[in-house]
């Protein structure tokens, strides 16, 4: 009898020391959870993965934001408007404190924007904007800069003047008409003639392709092609190529991509346009930080303020943008690899 006590008393002690245990795991875990619930939640909403930069700006917005403390949650449309509006309709579901959103469509976003808006949600329009919402801050490169940087190149790539063709972006990227405002603008007083310009729908780069042939069809007398960004460059460059023209046409882009600086020093492509796009990212994570917080981001902080603003069609909203730099052969080693933007060893690999 004394024995089964005893055994009794010894399982009651093991059984207390187990539910002991348990509960103090679930309260780390509450802890735990409670801890990330209490973190700065933001919504990083990409157009697609398909231009090579904009992993880039996910990496380092991520990487930044996550240093000062918040967490954040990275949705991929897929270049598809309706997948985007149900990601961001998640986004608000989720209860996001700040949405960040690369926009394919500005103008089709309008009624979910607003609604995150009306939510008090931040809304951060990052490159791209989008338009008629009054969001929060629209931080980008100097787009129309990045336009009369194109133009001035290929007026000093083409002294003597001629015909060119102008590929531009998507149509429904708002930073298209500022590209092509910049770049036209640059080109009034020069011998350079627009004999031909097209769009590549949600930047397929297929139809770049497509353009500069049927460009082709109109003269193939030509000296220069304008292209929205690099990888619609690329091709360009494989239609001239197939025509026996790459290298004595001048083509120029932007975005710095390591293809596209392969070429510049190949000599095919004349120059790109670099966009300190670390810069951008790690801006906007921390501006997107300080939003969250309820910080007055007009007042310097790291030495980051906004003080621009920027009409959206219908608001004037804080402007934060960065200024781009023309790439060629002659500062591609300074800008691009002392930069640290890509490595010698990738940007020289076919160049012996």
């Amino acid at each position: 009898m004394k024995r089964k006590t005893g055994i009794f008393l010894i399982i009651g002690v093991l059984v207390l020391i187990l539910l002991t245990g348990c509960g103090t795991g679930t309260e780390e875990t509450a802890s735990e959870d409670s801890k990330e619930a209490d973190k700065l939640q933001i919504g990083l909403s990409f157009d697609s993965f398909v231009i090579e930069r904009w992993l880039r700006d996910r990496d380092m917005f991520v990487s930044t934001a996550q240093g000062l403390g918040a967490e954040v949650n990275v949705q991929v449309a897929g270049g598809v408007v309706d997948e985007q509006i149900s990601q961001i309709e998640y986004f608000i579901q989720k209860k996001m404190d700040v949405i960040v959103i690369i926009p394919i469509d500005g103008d089709a976003l309008y009624d979910v924007v607003k609604e995150a808006k009306s939510k008090g949600i931040y809304v951060i329009c990052y490159d791209r904007i989008t338009p008629n919402v009054n969001a929060d801050l629209y931080i980008t490169i100097d787009n129309e800069m990045v336009g009369t940087l194109m133009g001035e190149s290929l007026i000093k790539a083409c002294p003597d003047g001629g015909n060119i063709f102008a590929i531009y972006g998507s149509p429904t990227d708002k930073n298209v008409e500022e590209v092509e405002k910049g770049f036209k603008e640059a080109l009034k007083d020069s011998n350079l003639d627009i004999v031909y310009s097209g769009y590549c729908d949600n930047w397929l780069a297929e139809l770049a392709a497509t353009h500069v042939n049927k460009g082709l069809e109109v003269t193939d007398d030509v000296v220069g092609v304008m292209c929205g960004n690099d990888d619609l460059a690329s091709q360009a460059v494989k239609v001239l190529s197939e025509n026996r023209l790459a290298g004595q046409v001048a083509v120029v882009a932007q975005d710095a991509d390591l293809a596209a600086c392969q070429r510049i020093v190949e000599g095919t492509q004349t120059m790109t346009v670099y966009k300190p796009i670390e810069q951008e990212a790690s801006t906007a994570a921390e501006l997107a930080v300080r939003l969250g917080n309820g910080e007055d981001i007009s007042k310097e902080e790291n030495g980051i303020s906004v003080n621009e603003t920027f009409n959206d069609g219908s608001n004037e909203i804080p402007y934060y943008k960065i200024t781009p730099v023309a790439v060629t052969a002659e500062n591609l080693d300074e800008v691009i690899i002392d930069g640290g933007f890509h490595t010698r060893e990738d940007v020289y690999l076919n160049v012996k």
